[in-house]
């Protein structure tokens, strides 16, 4: 309760409280983010993340958050990230963190995204904050270099980039000119929905860095990266090979036994060639450095080494 009561004064004061004086010293640098700028501390000890993306930027980093709000699906945390986390506690949700939680921790930053503008103010009385200007997963490099340049370790993100290029580069070796006809479609089932990633999503640009040709439908950009699609559009996104990503919530398992059984599905020529690969929906839609590790596993299991076991097909399983 006392602690309540402090965070509540905090919260109460701020409104009546100018934003602090940007400075700079030997122990704090100036950073401009989306909603301003911060003296953020020259090395972060206690940092607190809020989002996702940001938290596995950090980690990829060598940062440990101390804060993080929740995971995606079930709130497990995503398998790539195993092994890689140390003790940390959960902040509440992307749209709502938990300030009381936030202000237990005492973090000596938080790094957040620009859709929590709102309890900016709040978040700055408890520590140094800054927001990414998050424009969705066609921003997930981009944000990237935000956080490090955030934590100063834009060296350590050139190192975390020649990795990323070094696989891509892999990649394309070991592909050679096989994949220069085929087409790579992207079907996603989550919450109930059907949609693709499109050109400008994040498996869209992992796709696009390696050479992967897209279907026609799915080789465009829009303002999220997203596409959502109807039963009657499914036709338009067969490919040579489709990943099917599917979040393990029940309404997307239920939707995507009936999407199976689908005739428009059947028809695919992907789905007739047994070219159908399932693959994980927190990698695949994970926007950091360490999930596009995850993914270009998954094309070179898929594509390379093209062992697919668990591959789906025509029949009903």
């Amino acid at each position: 309760m006392f602690l309540l009561f402090v965070l509540t004064a905090l919260i109460v004061a701020c409104h009546h409280a100018s934003k602090p004086e940007v400075t700079s010293s030997a122990d704090c640098r100036s950073v401009q983010h989306a909603v301003g700028e911060t003296c953020v501390p020259a090395k972060s000890q206690r940092l607190v993340t809020l989002s996702m993306p940001t938290m596995a930027d950090a980690i990829a980093l060598d940062v440990q958050p101390v804060g993080s709000t929740s995971f995606y699906v079930n709130d497990q945390v995503p398998f790539y990230l195993e092994g890689r986390l140390q003790d940390f506690v959960k902040v509440g949700n992307n749209e709502q963190p938990n300030l009381e939680k936030i202000f237990a921790l005492k973090p000596d930053l938080i790094i957040g995204l620009e859709h929590i503008e709102s309890i900016y103010d709040k978040l700055s009385q408890i520590s140094p904050t800054v927001l990414g200007n998050w424009q969705g997963y066609p921003s997930w490099k981009d944000h990237f270099n935000f956080v490090a340049q955030v934590l100063g370790k834009e060296a350590e993100a050139k190192q975390v980039w020649a990795h990323y290029e070094q696989r891509i580069n892999d990649l394309r070796t070991e592909l050679g000119s096989n994949y220069q006809d085929i087409e790579v479609s992207f079907v996603r089932v989550c919450c109930n929905n059907w949609a693709t990633d499109v050109k400008n999503s994040f498996s869209g640009i992992i796709f696009e860095d390696i050479g992967l040709n897209r279907p026609s439908a799915q080789d465009i950009e829009t303002e999220n990266g997203l596409l959502k699609l109807s039963e009657e559009a499914l036709t338009q996104f067969d490919g040579d090979v489709i990943f099917l990503v599917v979040a393990t919530d029940k309404n997307s398992v239920e939707a995507t036994e009936k999407l199976k059984k689908n005739p428009l599905w059947q028809k695919l020529k992907a789905v007739q060639q047994g070219k159908v690969y399932p693959v994980n929906y927190e990698a695949w839609r994970g926007g950091n450095p360490l999930a596009a590790d995850a993914v270009i596993d998954d094309l070179f299991k898929y594509l390379v080494e093209e062992t697919a076991p668990d591959a789906l097909s025509t029949s009903s399983r």
